[in-house]
């Protein structure tokens, strides 16, 4: 409940200082659930992701206060001090795990469970993209274009060499957050379409992997013994959120290449062209592990997956929606 209210207090404010305060109470709030694994790696991974939280509120509050000096204004819509927007889209990238201060996203990934993991990746973006958007005409272009790319790259060379699908997953969100930053340079509202497709599509896959006790790369060969469909779509869901036709994971990229060359940015569009292509390897390894080799026909693995049955409802809703509306794209005028 406390997460949902600081997001909404933050999404709903119009002033910095009510902003800032609902993303304390949602900090404050997700806190427990990641620490609710008694464990080291838990402790360890609240702690970091606390840290660096604390630290972007900071910053955001100082770059609010600067601002607040300078103009006499807190209304998040007067943030025109140079210094202070860049300072703020620096806290902002940080509060969302974009590059250059992405490295506690697959950490705290890693430490925590997967329903908290899905709501870290999802949830938890919703605030701090809402305050960019927001601001988005007064960051320079160069610092957004710049963080936007690095994040591409980065979440695409950092996803390669990763067994762990928590961590593939963390880079995943990296690279995706990479187009969102870029294009929000140029049209906002794309990247809140970008943002949300990206949260429809994610959202299966964790469910998914949270209700096969999913982790690692050599759990997916044996997912076969549980349900052939749900493994079928897991390769499906990969394919989409990589970004290949005829997915629902093609069309915010095609409409952001679009934006991109039709500003004159061939260069960058083709740079994040070639930063997906690279991010698509690790997603054809997963597809490829479930699909291409042969499931072994004994388990003498542990067999984790066989649980109770579990409520499938949301997940079943999602799934057609994340990998078939790619012909409800708008005309793209050419």
């Amino acid at each position: 409940l406390s997460i949902i209210i600081g997001t909404v207090m933050t999404m709903s404010s119009s002033n910095w200082l009510m902003a800032w305060i609902g993303l304390e109470l949602n900090m404050l709030a997700i806190l427990p659930m990641i620490s609710k694994p008694k464990t080291t790696r838990a402790s360890e991974a609240t702690t970091k992701y606390f840290l660096t939280q604390a630290i972007a509120s900071a910053m955001m509050l100082l770059s609010s206060t600067i601002n607040a000096w300078q103009t006499g204004n807190w209304d998040i819509l007067e943030l025109k001090n140079k210094f202070s927007t860049t300072i703020m889209a620096l806290s902002l990238m940080m509060k969302m795990g974009a590059a250059p201060i992405h490295f506690w996203l697959p950490e705290v990934l890693q430490g925590t469970t997967l329903q908290t993991a899905l709501l870290i990746t999802t949830w938890q973006k919703i605030a701090p993209i809402t305050l960019m958007y927001m601001i988005s005409n007064n960051i320079q272009p160069t610092i957004l274009v710049s963080a936007g790319i690095l994040s591409m790259i980065i979440g695409g060379l950092g996803g390669i060499n990763q067994t762990q699908l928590r961590k593939t997953m963390a880079y995943s969100s990296i690279n995706n957050l990479g187009w969102t930053i870029t294009i929000m340079a140029f049209s906002p509202n794309m990247a809140l379409m970008n943002i949300f497709i990206y949260i429809i599509m994610t959202t299966p896959i964790f469910l998914m992997m949270t209700s096969t006790s999913m982790k690692t790369l050599q759990n997916l060969s044996t997912t076969w013994t549980t349900s052939m469909t749900m493994t079928l779509s897991i390769a499906l869901l990969m394919l989409s959120t990589s970004g290949l036709p005829p997915f629902t994971g093609f069309m915010p990229k095609m409409l952001i290449l679009n934006e991109l060359i039709s500003q004159k940015l061939t260069a960058l569009a083709t740079l994040a062209i070639m930063t997906s292509l690279v991010s698509l390897l690790f997603y054809l390894r997963i597809t490829y592990l479930i699909m291409m080799l042969t499931p072994p026909t004994t388990t003498p693995s542990s067999t984790k997956w066989r649980t109770q049955n579990q409520k499938l409802q949301p997940m079943t809703m999602m799934i057609p929606t994340a990998l078939f509306v790619t012909h409800l794209i708008p005309a793209v005028p050419y």
